[in-house]
């Protein structure tokens, strides 16, 4: 799809928050991954304009089609994995460490045998 790594984690901060939060603003993205506020705002005109998100006019951010289908993506991943290493006897903070840093490099094809092994 070739979005970055750092695009990917916006994405899928954006769609985790959207589970429990009514509407998503940057202020919460910057909470949420301890960044600061212009940072976030760089990240949200760059994905803006690569069509994976919109924003309202009051500062609401929705995940767009592409953007939706690259977050639940990233974030099918990050959960398998995780659970997975859990299974395996690693730390659960380190499997969700670790999880964050596979989820982006892994390719598509061993993701789905891994996939396919654990299930």
């Amino acid at each position: 799809m070739g979005t970055s790594e750092s695009a990917e984690n916006y994405l899928e901060t954006i769609l985790i928050l959207s589970k429990s939060k009514p509407v998503v603003r940057s202020v919460d993205i910057a909470e949420e991954l301890g960044f600061k506020k212009s940072s976030v705002s760089v990240a949200m005109k760059n994905l803006r304009e690569k069509n994976h998100i919109t924003v309202t006019r009051e500062g609401f951010i929705y995940l767009t089609e592409s953007g939706k289908e690259i977050a639940d993506m990233i974030y099918e991943r990050h959960e398998l994995l995780s659970e997975w290493l859990t299974h395996l006897g690693v730390d659960p903070k380190i499997a969700a460490q670790d999880a964050c840093r596979i989820e982006h490099v892994i390719s598509k094809e061993s993701f789905e045998a891994i996939k396919r092994h654990i299930k």
